[in-house]
């Protein structure tokens, strides 16, 4: 399924063979609403045509929006600082992260694995 977007009615996901749209509650997706991104693909698992769970990529990549000023001489301590990304996780990341940095997040840890790509 991909996930669409987020409302206050709940998280909405299409089924990309048959365009049949879903919302799921908030609460149902717990731990992994801060890992949705629109157009993520994820497995949602259905019993009885029912979902049941939801299963996210190993990690995603997500835009850094606030986070204290990087420091680009410290490439190699392993101080860390909080960093909120686009979707409001908080993560520990690198003191040379800044601002407009993506970054790949492992989505079972919520820890920061490197910096990725940005667009």
């Amino acid at each position: 399924m991909e996930y669409l977007y987020g409302d206050g009615e709940g998280h909405h996901f299409m089924n990309t063979e048959s365009f049949e749209q879903i919302a799921l509650d908030p609460e149902w997706l717990g731990d992994a609403v801060p890992y949705l991104l629109a157009n993520m693909r994820v497995t949602v698992d259905f019993y009885e045509g029912k979902p049941i769970g939801v299963t996210l990529p190993k990690s995603v990549d997500l835009r850094v929006t606030e986070t204290a000023p990087g420091l680009k001489s410290a490439t190699v301590t392993n101080a860390l600082k909080p960093a909120t990304t686009e979707t409001g996780l908080v993560v520990p990341v690198p003191n040379f992260i800044d601002v407009g940095d993506v970054i790949r997040v492992d989505t079972e840890t919520g820890a920061y694995v490197s910096r990725a790509k940005g667009d």
